[in-house]
């Protein structure tokens, strides 16, 4: 599909009455074909989309003190190895994992990040994954994987046959949202063991809005 075919898609979901906050606009994908018995019909993956998604993604830093200095000029929260022992308590793993969407540490302290976080971001699919670029070396750059990040998507599916993921804001550009929705679509049809044939659905939709189905 064209970037304009896109467009027009979701000019007829803007004719929807705004509400009196930011709706997010959400892209939502139906699969079928598909036995997620077996790991290898199963799907994760990040996705570098070009443009922004709208909103900040908000980085948590797990840092030794060769990155700590840059990781305070470029994150949103750095805890530093030698105060991992301040967060034993779960709830605070929990909390931290409410917090932020992602989080990146650096690769010779990752025994210990594992140990303190493990039971808490783990379970949340939150600890630093190398997938995502998010365990960083020693002499690693921050602010490169901190760039990247604000415009990452993860697509996963794994339980149930359908995932739904934040595409840009209501008041995001129309171009921006649909080219991030084709970014995704593309990459995510190249990843199944089917491509197009393991896609039963694919529906748009704001925060307070019924799914609108899309012609892709």
């Amino acid at each position: 599909m064209k970037l304009e075919d896109m467009k027009k898609q979701l000019e007829e979901l803007n004719k929807e009455p705004k509400k009196k906050f930011n709706q997010s606009i959400d892209l939502i994908v139906i699969l079928k074909n598909l036995d997620l018995k077996k790991p290898d019909q199963q799907l994760d993956m990040y996705v570098d989309l070009h443009k922004s998604k709208g909103k900040k993604t908000r980085v948590c830093a797990i840092v030794g003190p060769e990155l700590a200095e840059e990781a305070k000029q470029v994150c949103d929260k750095v805890i530093i190895d030698n105060e991992l022992v301040n967060y034993k308590d779960k709830k605070q793993g929990k909390k931290l994992a409410r917090e932020f969407d992602f989080f990146v540490g650096q690769a010779n302290i990752m025994t210990k990040i594992a140990a303190t976080f493990g039971r808490t971001l783990g379970p949340k699919g939150k600890m630093p994954n190398p997938k995502a670029g998010c365990v960083i070396p020693p002499k690693g750059s921050i602010k490169a994987v901190y760039d990247r990040l604000q415009k990452l998507i993860r697509v996963k599916v794994k339980d149930q046959l359908h995932f739904s993921i934040s595409v840009g804001m209501e008041d995001t550009d129309t171009e921006v949202v649909a080219d991030n929705i084709l970014t995704i679509l593309n990459a995510m049809t190249k990843a199944l063991p089917q491509e197009k044939n393991n896609i039963k659905r694919v529906m748009i939709k704001k925060t307070m809005t019924k799914p609108m189905e899309i012609k892709w």
